[in-house]
């Protein structure tokens, strides 16, 4: 039986941090945040968070719909002290293979991306525009 190690412990969610998107977006350089999302992990809302135990699995992704449109946004975030506090309160940090099945599902639904959008450096994309680079 493996020991655990002394004072290991995993991270809580509110630490939740992809340090190669933060950079990308304080730059604006959306082929750095292509190729951050393409290789790292994205801080995504839940609706439902998955087991504590693994929060790379599991969870209910939460979208933002405008009431007057019906447009349908995904919020990304490069941290999740990033995310503003009206916001479910859940965090999961999800997978380039996730986000990129995530996109292709809900590719007639979800109308914009945007990446942290409360700042410190949000942008914004259009899904296909992420897809394309999530699968360069």
């Amino acid at each position: 039986m493996a020991k655990k190690r002394a004072g290991a412990k995993r991270p809580a969610p509110q630490d939740f941090r992809s340090e190669a998107l933060a950079q990308a977006l304080e730059k604006q350089d959306m082929a750095a945040v292509a190729l951050a999302l393409r290789n790292g992990n994205t801080v995504v809302p839940l609706i439902k968070p998955g087991p504590r135990d693994n929060p790379l699995d599991g969870g209910e992704v939460w979208t933002y719909r405008d009431q007057s449109t019906g447009d349908v946004a995904l919020l990304l975030f490069s941290d999740a002290r990033n995310k503003p506090a009206n916001l479910p309160p859940g965090v999961g940090i999800y997978s380039p293979a996730w986000l990129t099945a995530f996109l292709t599902t809900h590719r007639d639904t979800i109308t914009t991306v945007f990446l942290d959008i409360a700042g410190p450096h949000p942008m914004q994309a259009p899904p296909a525009e992420l897809l394309k680079a999530l699968q360069a």
